[in-house]
This record gives structure tokens, C-alpha cells and sequence, in this order.
């Protein structure tokens, strides 16, 4: 599987972040809209089916200075 730079998914992690604050607090469909599109892009850049429970996971975990010997939480 190819891997996506780490400045690509920080940079979609910070959005997907942002992004879920605003729809929180205005609901827009726009926010929405643009949430699912980050969400999207973080699951086909991580090869994982779920934003919540394992693209973030696994994102998070190919950053620079992820602990890359504990990888518990994607096993699953």
C-alpha cells in the first residue's frame, strides 16, 4: 500500500479537526459536506473503512514521532 506524506496527513488531520468543531457548533451543511470529504480522503490515504475509529488512528500513527512499535490500536 502506498503511504501518504505526513505533511499530507497532518494537514488533512488539522482540516477533518477544524472541520468537525465547526459543524459542532453551526451545523452547516457546507461544514458537513467538506467534513465528509476530508474524511473520505483521510480513509483512502490510511487504507481504513471508519474516519472515527481507525483513519485518525492510523494517520496519527504515521506521523513523524509516532510511537511505530505500538501499533495495538491497529490490529483490529
Amino acid at each position: 500500500m502506498l503511504l501518504a506524506h505526513p505533511v499530507v496527513l497532518k494537514n488533512l488531520i488539522e482540516q477533518y479537526e477544524t472541520l468537525r468543531a465547526l459543524h459542532a457548533e453551526d451545523g452547516t451543511e457546507e461544514a458537513r459536506r467538506r467534513m465528509d470529504d476530508v474524511a473520505y480522503t483521510l480513509c483512502v490515504s490510511t487504507g481504513t473503512r471508519d474516519i472515527d475509529d481507525t483513519a485518525l488512528v492510523a494517520a496519527r500513527h504515521q506521523l513523524p514521532g509516532a510511537r511505530t512499535e505500538d501499533d495495538s490500536l491497529l490490529a483490529a
